[in-house]
């Protein structure tokens, strides 16, 4: 997704908030913010917010256990079974 048409200066944020919240949730697309013709950050709605953050949680917990597979941190599936059903008679 190209976002060149969705930058605008702080001023323009300033004095259109209502409508550019709005615009945000209609379309679900972020708002490139500028300050004196640099970027300067990112403005979305809270559901696509929301939605990057489980993201983000997912992608990590990914890596982390790619990264304990590479390390050799692994038991057998069977063995973690076992493990779990020891745990619920002990329980």
């Amino acid at each position: 997704m190209k976002y060149t048409t969705r930058i605008k200066p702080i001023s323009y944020v300033k004095s259109n908030a209502a409508e550019i919240i709005r615009e945000l949730a209609e379309r679900r697309e972020p708002l490139v913010i500028t300050q004196n013709g640099e970027a300067r950050a990112v403005l979305q709605d809270v559901a696509t917010y929301d939605e990057t953050q489980e993201t983000m949680a997912l992608l990590k917990i990914l890596a982390l256990g790619t990264r304990q597979v590479e390390e050799g941190k692994v038991v057998p599936a069977s063995q973690a079974v076992k493990r779990l059903r020891g745990r619920k008679a002990r329980g």
